[in-house]
């Protein structure tokens, strides 16, 4: 099967699953979004969830959020991964935003230039705070595109730019979240049978899924 043929099908069962694709992270505009998204960065959506509500109460623009030490940033945040980095990052991060003005631009070089601030989180604000067309890689899908044949990238970028020609333009900012809830709550990383899997049993190689049953 070729592989924009599997994404066909792909697409299907995952509209059947998820008709509705709200952001996993708790936010209320496009900054707080982008905050949110630098947090989860080795951290789980439910833990930045947990944490953002106090963090948000501290400071919910750039200006409020300059203004703090960074030591009230990491107290705040202490529960996530890489907190003392992340801490300094929103900080200067906010700093930044101000001495432009305040407000976040929809605008790749912009997101891109701020600390803290990678390709993949400038395109999950890029696609969901602005609605421009992007296809967010992160290790979910990452690991999902490698099991279902959609890409033998051996790294992100490269996994972005394969589901990028397979999947229609209109649907990437739909379909990279309906990948990850996919791949929460049905594609585990461990101790997943592939073989009776909705979608690996016929997308994954019969290779793949005897590579992984030895896992």
């Amino acid at each position: 099967m070729r592989r924009i043929e599997k994404a066909q099908r792909i697409s299907k069962i995952l509209e059947n699953l998820y008709p509705h694709t709200p952001v996993p992270l708790d936010h209320s505009d496009s900054y707080t979004l982008l905050v949110a998204v630098m947090l989860s960065a080795q951290t789980t959506d439910k833990k930045v969830n947990e944490v953002t509500p106090q963090l948000f109460k501290l400071a919910s623009n750039p200006a409020e959020m300059a203004s703090l030490d960074v030591t009230d940033i990491q107290s705040a945040i202490r529960q996530v991964g890489l907190a003392p980095t992340k801490a300094k990052n929103l900080k200067k991060m906010a700093e930044i935003i101000v001495d432009r003005g305040g407000e976040i631009k929809a605008n790749w070089g912009y997101l891109e230039s701020l600390p803290g601030v990678g390709h993949k989180t400038a395109s999950v604000v890029m696609a969901q705070a602005f609605g421009v067309p992007a296809f967010p890689v992160d290790t979910h899908i990452h690991r999902l595109a490698a099991r279902w044949g959609l890409s033998r990238g051996t790294t992100v970028e490269r996994t972005e730019y394969d589901l990028k020609a397979i999947f229609p333009k209109p649907m990437w900012n739909k379909r990279h979240l309906q990948i990850i809830f996919f791949g929460r709550d049905h594609c585990p990383a461990r101790g997943h049978d592939l073989s009776s899997c909705m979608i690996c049993s016929w997308a994954a190689t019969k290779k793949r899924i005897r590579e992984e049953m030895r896992r």
